[in-house]
C-alpha cells in the first residue's frame, strides 16, 4: 500500500485507501489494486476526480482495452469510491449511477478431475521442500482455502488435535476449516522432520517457508504448482485457485450441501458459491450424454 500511496497525489483517494485499511480492513494486496484502478483513472482524466461526470467514466471505460471483466471491476472500484466521498459530503452525486456494468460471459471455474487431483499430489518425496510442497498442496485441497490464507498460516491457527485450522479471510474473518487424514499426516511430517532444515537457524511463526527461511510467498507458490503440474503430466493450465475449484467441486459431486461448501470457503453470499451448482448441473448433462437413448436417430423425424 506504501508504494500506491506514493504515486498517488490526491489526497481524497490517499483518504479513501486509508478507509479501506483502517476501516473495512481489507487486505493490502485488495488496496493496492484498489489504488492501481484509481490511479489509471487519475492519469486518464488529468484532472480533480472529484470533478468528473458520468460522462469521463463512461469515455474511460469505453477507451479501456481491458476485459469486460476488468472493465467491470473498474466500475465496482469507482463506485466504492464515489460512494465515499458523497457519503463524506465531499461530492452531492455519484458520478457511477446509471452506468451498467459491462456485460460478462459465465465461464464456469476451471477444476481438476480425481486422477489429475491424484497426478498432482503423486510428488515424489526427496527434499526438505518435496515435504513442505507435499504439505502445502495436501492442504489446500483438503480445506479449499486461498493461496493467500495459506502462505499466511501461522502455528497458533492449526490445531492438530481437533484436525482444524482457524482461517482468517477476507475482511479479517476467522472461520474454522477441518482437515482430513491425509492432510494432517503430511502437515504434521513437514512440521516435525523438515521444516527445519528450510529454517536454519532463523525462527518463523510462518508454517510455510522458502529455502531461505522466509515466508513463502504468493508468486512462489505459483511457480512450484506449475512446475509440479508439467512434472505430473498435467496439461491444463492451474493455478492454486484451480485447487479451491477442486474442492468445492468434488465435495459438492459427493453430496454435500452447498451452503456448508459456501462456510467452508468463507464466501458471505450464497450466489457466490452457486457456481459450483452449475458446474455440477453441467457434469451430470455431460455424464447424461453416455446414455444410448440420449441422442436422437438421424432416421427420426
Amino acid at each position: 500500500m506504501k508504494n500506491i500511496i506514493e504515486n498517488i497525489k490526491d489526497q481524497n483517494v490517499i483518504y479513501y485507501l486509508e478507509y479501506l485499511k483502517y476501516e473495512r480492513r481489507l487486505s493490502d494486496n485488495t488496496i493496492d489494486s484498489y489504488g492501481e484502478n484509481l490511479l489509471k483513472l487519475l492519469n486518464y482524466v488529468n484532472k480533480d476526480i472529484l470533478i468528473l461526470n458520468s460522462d469521463d467514466i463512461r469515455n474511460y471505460l469505453l477507451n479501456s482495452d481491458a476485459t469486460a471483466k476488468t472493465k467491470a471491476h473498474y466500475l465496482s472500484v469507482f463506485n466504492s469510491f464515489y460512494k465515499y466521498m458523497v457519503f463524506n459530503k465531499k461530492i452531492n452525486n455519484n458520478p457511477c449511477e446509471g452506468i451498467k456494468t459491462p456485460k460478462l460471459e459465465k465461464r464456469l471455474p476451471k477444476y481438476l478431475t480425481d486422477d489429475e487431483i491424484n497426478k498432482l499430489l503423486d510428488i515424489r518425496l526427496i527434499k526438505p521442500i518435496d515435504y513442505r510442497n507435499k504439505a502445502m498442496l495436501e492442504v489446500l485441497y483438503a480445506t479449499g482455502i486461498r493461496i493467500s490464507e495459506l502462505t499466511n498460516l501461522e502455528f497458533n491457527q492449526i490445531d492438530l488435535n481437533d484436525c482444524t485450522i482457524r482461517v482468517l479471510g477476507k475482511g479479517k474473518k476467522d472461520r474454522i476449516v477441518p482437515l482430513g487424514n491425509m492432510a494432517i499426516h503430511y502437515l504434521t511430517l513437514y512440521i516435525e522432520e523438515y521444516r527445519k532444515f528450510l529454517l536454519k537457524t532463523k525462527t518463523s511463526n510462518y508454517v510455510f517457508i522458502n529455502k531461505d527461511g522466509n515466508k513463502i510467498s504468493r508468486q512462489g507458490f505459483f511457480k512450484i504448482l506449475k512446475q509440479i503440474a508439467k512434472t505430473s503430466g498435467i496439461e491444463k493450465e492451474i493455478s492454486p485457485h484451480t485447487l479451491r475449484h477442486s474442492f468445492a467441486t468434488h465435495l459438492l459431486n459427493n453430496g454435500a450441501d452447498l451452503r456448508v461448501i459456501q462456510e467452508l470457503l468463507g464466501h458471505e453470499n450464497l450466489v457466490t458459491t452457486e457456481i459450483y451448482s452449475h458446474l455440477s448441473n453441467k457434469k451430470i448433462e455431460d455424464d447424461y450424454d453416455h446414455h444410448p437413448r440420449a441422442h436422437k436417430e438421424k432416421d427420426i423425424n
